[in-house]
C-alpha cells in the first residue's frame, strides 16, 4: 500500500514538474504574443481615433518594459532549470527523465530569449516613428 501511494505521489511530482516546464516554454512566446496585439491594437485605435500619441506611446513603452521583464522572469526560472552550471552539460543527451527536465529548461530559455527580441523589434517602431502618419 506504501509502495503504491509512493509511486503515485512521485507521478504526480513528476507530473506537475512537467506541467512547470511547460508552462515556462509557454509564457514568454505568449507574453511577447500579447505585447504584439496590444501594441499594434492599441496605436491602431489611437491613429483612427485621433487621441494623444505621446500619451499613449509612453503608455506603451512602460508596458514593454513590463513584458520585458516578465520574460526575464521566465528565463531567469528556465536557467534555473536548465541548471548547466551545475550539470556542465548544456546538452543533456542521456535521454533520463532530469535531462528531459533540463532540456525543458533549456528550450524555456531558447524561447524566452527569442521572446525578448519580438518584443524589442515590436517596440522599436514606438521609439522610432513619431506619430500617426
Amino acid at each position: 500500500m506504501t509502495e503504491g501511494n509512493k509511486t503515485r505521489r512521485e507521478d504526480q511530482e513528476e507530473f506537475a514538474e512537467a506541467r512547470a516546464s511547460l508552462m515556462k516554454i509557454t509564457l514568454g512566446p505568449l507574453i511577447w504574443a500579447l505585447h504584439f496585439v496590444c501594441c499594434y491594437g492599441v496605436v491602431a485605435v489611437t491613429c483612427a481615433k485621433g487621441w494623444d500619441y505621446g500619451t499613449v506611446r509612453a503608455g506603451l513603452l512602460i508596458f514593454s518594459a513590463g513584458a520585458l521583464g516578465g520574460i526575464a522572469v521566465v528565463g531567469w526560472a528556465a536557467w534555473r532549470q536548465w541548471d548547466v552550471s551545475h550539470t556542465a552539460d548544456p546538452v543533456n543527451r542521456l535521454g533520463r527523465a532530469e535531462d528531459r527536465y533540463h532540456f525543458l529548461g533549456h528550450a524555456a530559455f531558447l524561447l524566452s530569449i527569442i521572446s525578448a527580441i519580438g518584443v524589442v523589434f515590436v517596440t522599436l517602431p514606438l521609439v522610432l516613428i513619431g506619430g500617426c502618419q
